[in-house]
């Protein structure tokens, strides 16, 4: 069945039309016809069901059939990453983290930062692909880059962990991730967080983990954090 994402469409909606490039696809590349089944997806929670009213090629108009809403998450897991100069490493990391779920991305310009600009565009892109993929129901949010310092600041220390490869006492993530609504997990550059960086998140009050005996990539690393929180959930077990 076709999956198409619909930001804009509302439970009230009776009728939905298609975007000129997914009516081509529905109707030249899939070849639907009048009567098959489309599924539709908000991002918001929001699941459709629709069916094809008219199959045309640059407006497919669908007729709204069902509506579902997905129930909240219980968990809000946020990943906060310095994106790689390498930035197909970073759509990968978008894609598969939108599978297994993740509410909010963030990206973070740090000291040893490879990459200091970060265009949202084809990562959003990639989000939504991987929603219409997964068929998960919450599109994450992007969010612009910004500066280490600043986004420590912005942060609820006490659910807030820095994921680092410095000497010291560290938590495994596993342990502490599933101990309240949500948390916030950072994620450094190829060269790790510098030690003033790290000093600064633990003067805040966000505790150190770490994601295993492994030195991973930044994009794994990342990945890792998502998995580790989404199976700490009591509803995951």
């Amino acid at each position: 069945m076709l999956t198409c994402f619909a930001p804009d469409l509302t439970p009230a909606a009776a009728t939905y039309q298609l975007s000129e490039e997914e009516s081509k696809h529905a109707v030249r590349v899939l070849r639907l016809g009048a009567g098959d089944a489309v599924a539709l997806l908000d991002g918001r929670g929001g699941c459709y069901r629709a069916e094809v009213a008219e199959a045309n090629l640059k407006r497919c108009q669908l007729r709204i059939t069902g509506h579902e809403a997905a129930p909240p998450r219980a968990h809000f897991t946020h990943v906060a990453v310095a994106p790689t100069k390498n930035l197909d490493r970073m759509e990968w990391f978008v894609e598969k983290a939108v599978e297994v779920g993740v509410e909010r991305i963030s990206f973070l310009r740090c000291a040893r930062s490879e990459r200091r600009e970060l265009k949202l565009e084809r990562l959003e892109k990639i989000a939504i692909s991987a929603l219409k993929q997964s068929g998960q129901a919450w599109l994450p949010q992007l969010a612009e880059l910004q500066d280490f310092g600043a986004f420590v600041a912005s942060v609820a220390p006490e659910t807030t962990f820095i994921a680092h490869l410095e000497e010291g006492e560290r938590t495994a993530l596993a342990q502490v991730a599933g101990t309240g609504p949500g948390c916030c997990v950072l994620i450094g550059p190829e060269g790790d967080f510098t030690p003033g960086e790290i000093a600064l998140a633990l003067g805040r009050g966000i505790r150190p983990v770490t994601l295993g005996a492994s030195r991973l990539r930044t994009e794994t690393a990342a990945l890792a954090a998502v998995f580790t929180v989404h199976f700490a959930q009591p509803s995951q077990l």
